[in-house]
């Protein structure tokens, strides 16, 4: 999937990535990831980091984490994101809480990708979305 570089600093390994060495796939939602930041690839314990990219005119899926508390920051394009009944436009800098448990979808507006910054914590798992 990528190629990690590991860093040593004071002791500590550090773990950076290339965003052109990592491949993107797609999430159980419909989403196409790209993991910046996983446990499985990079060390980190307890959290990942991924860049989402909702092409126009499409959404995700709508899921829910039952584990996972995450964090979206819209960093291109504008959406109407879904969190349980409450349908809401965001757009570049705005950045959303999703509870654990919470239902939700996101669907990119206008001629623009959407891109969002998915902070995950614990970090991302297949096992730990639930298709609604």
């Amino acid at each position: 999937m990528c190629k990690p570089h590991a860093l040593a600093t004071s002791g500590r390994r550090l773990s950076k990535t290339r965003y052109g060495d990592v491949l993107a796939y797609i999430t159980k939602d419909g989403c196409e990831i790209r993991e910046l930041m996983h446990p499985e690839q990079h060390g980190n314990r307890h959290q990942s980091l991924a860049e989402a990219i909702v092409r126009p005119g499409q959404s995700t899926r709508l899921h829910r984490h039952t584990r996972s508390e995450e964090l979206y920051h819209v960093t291109q394009g504008s959406g109407l994101m879904t969190l349980d009944k409450e349908t809401f436009a965001i757009g570049v800098g705005d950045t959303v809480l999703i509870v654990p448990g919470t239902p939700h979808c996101v669907a990119a507006r206008g001629n623009q990708p959407l891109h969002l910054l998915c902070c995950c914590s614990p970090a991302y798992s297949h096992e730990d979305t639930e298709l609604l």
